[in-house]
Formats: C-alpha cells, sequence, structure tokens
C-alpha cells in the first residue's frame, strides 16, 4: 500500500474503472478470472487495494459480471480498503468496451480523471498509478504505462488452421515498440467522447483515443503489472506476494 505521508496532487479528482465482467476462460473453468485468488484473497480485490493505493484516487468503479454484481459488492465490502477511497459495483455488460463505457456512466460529477485498469493486473506499484495521474495533470489527454520488449517481435500472415507454420511478413524495429500495461488515464471528456463516438470493439482504451485523432503518449510501466491470464501467471503473481511480504511487510 502507499506511505498515507505522500501528498495528494493537488488538484487531481481521480477515479478508477475496473471492468471485471469477463469469464477469463484462458485460466480453466471455475470462477471468473478476477474472482480467482492469490496467497487466499481474490485477484479483484488485490485490484482495487492498487488503485485505492493512491491518495489521488477518491473512488474505484468495479464493473462486475451481471449476474455476480451483488456477490462482488459483498466481497469487496468484507476486505479492507484506505478510508478516503469510495467503491461502485455496477454490472458490466457483454463486452469489455460496454463494460467501461457503464462504468463512466455510473462516475459523478467532479471527477477529472479516469483510470481504466484490468482486473487482471492485480499486482500493480502505486508509483506507476501516481505516474499515469500525473501526466494526465500535466496536459496529455490519454496515458499508457509501458515496458520496452525484450523479445524479438516478427509480423506474420496467420495460419488458416491453428498449428500450421505461418510466414514472416516483417520484423517490426524493436527499440519503437512497447508492451502496454494498465492503469491507462484519461481526461475524462475525452475517454467520454472516444466511447460515443470509436463503435468498433477494441482492445483497449487509449486505441480508442487514437482513433479520435488525439495525442496518447506512453510513461515507464512496472513488471509487476503484468497480466494474470494463464495458470502460469497465478503462479508469478503468489511469488511476487509472497517476497512483498517478506521484504516490505505488504
Amino acid at each position: 500500500m502507499s506511505d498515507d505521508s505522500r501528498p495528494s496532487p493537488s488538484g487531481a479528482r481521480t477515479a478508477a474503472v475496473i471492468p471485471a465482467a469477463g469469464r477469463g476462460v484462458r485460466l480453466g473453468p471455475g470462477a471468473p478470472k478476477a474472482l480467482r485468488t492469490l496467497n487466499g484473497t481474490p485477484m479483484l480485490v488485490h485490484a482495487v487495494r492498487a488503485m485505492a493505493a493512491s491518495r489521488a484516487v477518491s473512488l474505484v468503479v468495479v464493473v462486475a459480471p451481471p449476474d455476480d454484481a451483488a456477490e462482488v459488492k459483498t466481497l469487496i465490502d468484507s476486505h479492507a480498503l484506505p478510508e478516503r477511497t469510495e467503491f461502485l459495483v455496477v454490472p458490466g455488460g457483454d463486452s469489455r468496451q460496454e463494460s467501461v463505457r457503464l462504468g463512466l456512466d455510473a462516475l459523478p460529477p467532479g471527477i477529472d480523471i479516469v483510470l481504466v485498469h484490468d482486473a487482471a493486473r492485480p499486482l500493480v506499484p502505486v508509483d506507476t498509478v501516481d505516474g499515469v495521474i500525473e501526466a494526465v495533470r500535466d496536459g496529455a489527454p490519454a496515458v499508457v504505462p509501458a515496458l520496452p520488449l525484450t523479445d524479438t517481435v516478427k509480423q506474420v500472415e496467420p495460419a488458416r488452421t491453428p498449428g500450421e507454420p505461418e510466414p514472416v511478413v516483417a520484423t517490426p524495429e524493436r527499440a519503437r515498440l512497447r508492451a502496454v500495461q494498465t492503469p491507462q488515464g484519461f481526461d475524462r471528456a475525452t475517454l467520454v467522447r472516444a466511447h460515443e463516438t470509436v463503435t468498433d470493439n477494441v482492445t483497449d482504451d487509449a486505441s480508442m483515443v487514437e482513433q479520435l485523432g488525439l495525442r496518447v503518449v506512453v510513461v515507464p510501466g512496472h513488471e509487476e503489472a503484468f497480466k494474470v491470464t494463464r495458470p502460469l501467471d497465478l503462479v508469478l503473481a503468489e511469488a511476487v506476494l509472497t517476497r512483498r511480504r517478506l521484504n516490505d511487510g505488504f
């Protein structure tokens, strides 16, 4: 959690929206991905705490699976969060884009900055969250945390049949590529306009702002903000939590 002596960024009125309505099929059958546990605590609770760790975040809106909204609210109620942070739970939609829009619709007046954070990135450090907020406050309409790539990337012609060899089309220059994480941060009016204007289903909110022709900037991400998608990621996430408890009393 954050150091409560850390000054709140002046003038920042920030809310975080966490779309958590997906089923997470790549983690296998069972509970929705966001409700899987890491060291005994649901991944979603870790993600909410990660947003609440920033003193600039005054509200967290969780967009839950429609049939599980009441259960999710009870779940979050039962876990300790900073008293300064309020939270809401609203039912989500059929797509991530629709769920984020429903989260935006639930925001009260007076919020200037909106973070959109993946529930499947439960371990993002507070310094990364604050860095995104600060960049929006400094004038960027959209901000994404990201890391340089360590692997060479190949552009291929996708195989018509899964498992078949795929011909390489090009090798992009790795120095110009970044692996994008969350939370992504936005000027609220810009993000609302993007969701009103861009109708195609897209992979992230920043790409919607790009389609408006507006500037999106990158700030440093963090290796612990990885996305928990497959069973091996759960093992890595639990190892990170164990290290934090040993080293930082997290």
